[in-house]
């Protein structure tokens, strides 16, 4: 018995206000059922993903109604969530453990007149003493905080900075994929951003950590989103066509921070992408379109290598080639992805695939949906899932 993807519930994205997160997932996860043509009472399994807020956890079955359920458990790999919960989801299914499982992302870090970049910023914990709205750092974050790493941003422009140093990657280069990343945007009634830019429109755009221009930061956006997982038999008689799971994998590096190690050059997409496309029965060569984790434009560029997409190294190149917006070879982030669409961490390249799976992007589908790759990357570059996805039954 394989598994599917049988539902997909998006609540409005980006600045939205006025519903608490739990209350958007509840949102989220009754239009994924109504959307697979179910009720609430056909959900025998729920698990659920918050962002930073830390709601909603397993009390969401209660906001819901559910009962008897058979599996209820809260998942957080950050970035990589969505691709390990479908992958748990399915197994459960396949083993029997369950039958249709609620899959369910929510956050909801804006407020009103509120910048977007406050939304991360790190405070000082409640009754620490410090004052609100300032850090207090400990251990080895209080050192790397001195030397100016005070932020995931400071982080990931190390990584940026240690590919541009070893394969000489260029911030045009990352710049491209901001531009066919907004490309597709422009399709997509749902993306915050549609305006067009180009490569001067990103070089010009101020500094966030260099080498990282704000254009090649994603989004901050409030919402939900839900999929609903089951057996491919029953997927096929409900409302919407069935999207089917061919493969699934996971990767954890653990990369130290130190000389001599892999940061920045590889993450755990090769041993994620591996497993899942050996479990899929593909290589890079079978892939139609790509929904890649892009909390920045570098890790399209390095997951795209990771992959096998192209060799190491050549990640830029192949960006800077068209390869990834529209009418390229390899249509990536078609639906704006979290650069330039909405930012719900691994939901957003997947809802992404499972649109593009079932020929529901409208301008933006891309021509060949037989085989879609999704990719979640959290942390920093500490985890990672793949998923492969497709509009036909596996081994078809």
């Amino acid at each position: 018995m394989n598994a599917a993807i049988a539902g997909l519930g998006m609540t409005e994205l980006g600045r939205v206000y006025g519903r608490s997160p739990r209350r958007l997932a509840a949102d989220a996860v009754r239009l994924a059922a109504a959307d697979a043509g179910l009720g609430l009472a056909d959900l025998d399994g729920l698990l659920v993903s918050h962002g930073m807020g830390g709601s909603p956890g397993i009390e969401l079955a209660d906001t819901l109604g559910l009962r008897d359920l058979r599996l209820l458990t809260q998942m957080n790999a950050f970035g990589a969530t969505a691709g390990a919960m479908v992958a748990h989801a399915a197994m459960s299914v396949m083993s029997g453990a369950a039958t249709t499982v609620a899959c369910v992302f929510a956050d909801a870090p804006l407020k009103p007149k509120q910048s977007a970049g406050s939304a991360y910023n790190r405070s000082a914990p409640s009754g620490s003493g410090v004052a609100p709205g300032k850090a207090e750092w400990y251990g080895y974050g209080g050192m790397t905080a001195a030397l100016g790493l005070r932020s995931v941003n400071s982080f990931y422009a190390l990584a940026a900075q240690r590919h541009m140093s070893r394969y000489g990657t260029t911030s045009e280069q990352l710049g491209a994929i901001a531009v066919s990343t907004r490309e597709w945007a422009t399709r997509n009634p749902l993306a915050q951003m549609r305006e067009p830019i180009t490569i001067a429109d990103h070089q010009a755009s101020r500094w966030v950590s260099e080498p990282l221009h704000l254009l090649d930061c994603c989004l901050v956006s409030n919402g939900a989103i839900a999929v609903i997982v089951t057996s491919a038999d029953r997927a096929r008689d409900l409302a919407r066509p069935p999207v089917h799971l061919w493969g699934w994998g996971q990767g954890h590096p653990g990369h130290r921070k130190e000389r001599g190690s892999d940061f920045g050059l590889t993450t755990g997409a090769v041993s994620s992408g591996a497993t899942a496309m050996k479990m899929a029965g593909i290589t890079p060569s079978d892939v139609d379109v790509c929904e890649l984790y892009d909390c920045y434009t570098y890790t399209v560029l390095v997951s795209l290598e990771d992959y096998g997409f192209c060799a190491k190294g050549e990640g830029g190149a192949f960006a800077a080639s068209g390869a990834l917006g529209p009418g390229g070879s390899l249509p990536t982030n078609t639906g704006g992805g979290q650069l330039s669409a909405y930012y719900m961490w691994g939901f957003t390249p997947l809802s992404e695939a499972v649109i593009q799976a079932r020929g529901d992007g409208g301008e933006r589908q891309a021509p060949r949906n037989d085989v879609v790759l999704v990719s979640g990357n959290g942390g920093i570059l500490d985890h990672h899932s793949t998923l492969i996805v497709s509009p036909h039954p596996k081994g078809a």
